[in-house]
């Protein structure tokens, strides 16, 4: 790891917020108030185990600021799962929403677990024991859960289940992500990977690349990287590299994706399966026109960011790209589009579900496709002026876009 820059993400995350507050002209007040989530709750949930015994498992609920309307954000399990990247993550949720001109500030919840360690059991348990810890900050008015990380539209409708029954009123407005037959919406589980896709293509285009034979490689084939892996296969991109935790897949020509995503398990693990493979290191530096990180955090630092080959780098995942890789990236004229608006189909389509809930009337999903498209396109105009005619590169644009919107709020209501 690098000593001369932060690989902390809440860190990395109030410096930007700092830069794009200041250069917006806001007051320190404001950048005291918007760099920590309001609130914080931390919860410990029994759960008896198939074993017999019981295990007490810690989670985490973080509102950034409700100044905009209710908080919003996903819930993950996964083993490391902790304050900081919970704290993190909401004010990502806060930006990504801002850009997408969502009445909603930012949140993020997890638990520390390993689901792939779990029963089925096990998961209801600790989902139900979630809800009923967090159930007091939380509501389809004041803070509503989506899936995320290692969590899906099961966990999620046991979790309204819960809800239900502790409120005695049935409430699919509580949360999103769910089953279509408990009031999800059409095109919420294809939603984050959409929205990369219509990101990869604005970025293309801006470029003078076109997306028909481009050279994508997608680090990461859980949710997000195993759709896009397919939507850029479908548009007649060659998809020449993908990976998971084990490993990763390299074919010159283009890999056949159809195959591996029937292969792959309900984690996304695929490369077990093959005796050829790369590492992620190596995957990362591969001549490509796009490059697609839709894993987990800091993978593209200081060390790899000058070996990096791709025209357009799409982060899926949150925080693949530190700081100085940033800056480093951006010098090289590589155009990079930041989670923070790349990553914002999810909580669009999840905004939609919500909205369709409270009307009770449903959407088709040439509808929803319809609406994400445009909202998506609107946010990429919005940063791309903003990152050229201000002169600052693409994440501190994203901030700048995400943030006006919540701190305009916090100023008419006069908190600050």
């Amino acid at each position: 790891m690098s000593t001369t820059e932060t690989h902390d993400v809440l860190l990395s995350t109030q410096i930007v917020i700092e830069q794009a507050l200041k250069k917006l002209g806001y007051s320190d007040s404001m950048v005291e108030l918007l760099k920590e989530p309001m609130r914080i709750l931390t919860v410990r949930i029994p759960v008896r185990m198939d074993d017999g015994t019981t295990r007490v498992f810690t989670g985490y609920r973080a509102q950034h600021n409700d100044a905009v309307g209710p908080t919003k954000g996903g819930v993950r399990f996964h083993p490391d799962v902790n304050e900081h990247e919970v704290k993190a993550l909401s004010i990502w949720m806060s930006l990504k929403c801002g850009i997408a001109d969502l009445p909603y500030g930012g949140g993020k919840g997890g638990v520390i677990c390993d689901p792939r360690k779990m029963s089925f059991r096990e998961l209801e348990l600790l989902s139900r024991g979630y809800v009923r810890a967090v159930s007091q900050i939380v509501g389809p008015n004041k803070d509503i859960p989506a899936p995320d990380v290692m969590t899906n539209s099961q966990i999620m409708a046991w979790m309204m289940d819960e809800y239900s029954r502790i409120r005695e009123f049935d409430s699919p407005g509580f949360i999103t992500g769910k089953p279509l037959v408990l009031g999800g919406s059409r095109g919420r589980e294809t939603a984050t990977a959409r929205g990369v896709a219509i990101m990869i293509n604005e970025a293309l285009r801006t470029k003078g690349i076109e997306l028909k034979g481009a050279r994508v490689v997608v680090q990461g084939f859980g949710n997000a990287g195993s759709y896009l892996s397919k939507f850029m296969h479908d548009a007649g991109a060659a998809v020449i590299g993908i990976s998971d935790v084990n490993g990763a897949l390299y074919n010159k020509e283009g890999l056949d994706i159809p195959d591996l995503l029937d292969k792959r398990d309900s984690f996304g693990t695929v490369t077990n399966l093959f005796k050829q493979t790369i590492s992620n290191e190596e995957l990362l530096e591969l001549d490509c026109d796009v490059l697609v990180p839709a894993a987990i955090e800091n993978q593209i630092t200081e060390v790899n960011a000058p070996k990096i080959k791709a025209h357009v780098i799409v982060e899926a995942a949150n925080g693949p790209t530190t700081l100085e890789a940033t800056r480093i990236v951006t010098e090289r004229g590589i155009l990079l589009v930041p989670d923070v608006l790349a990553s914002a189909g999810g909580v669009i389509v999840s905004y939609f579900e919500w909205v369709q809930n409270n009307q009770g009337y449903y959407w088709t999903e040439e509808e929803v496709d319809t609406k994400l498209e445009w909202m998506m396109r609107k946010g990429f105009r919005q940063v791309y002026e903003l990152h050229q005619s201000r002169g600052v590169n693409m994440r501190l644009a994203a901030y700048m876009s995400g943030v006006r919107k919540m701190a305009e709020a916090v100023r008419f209501r006069g908190w600050v």
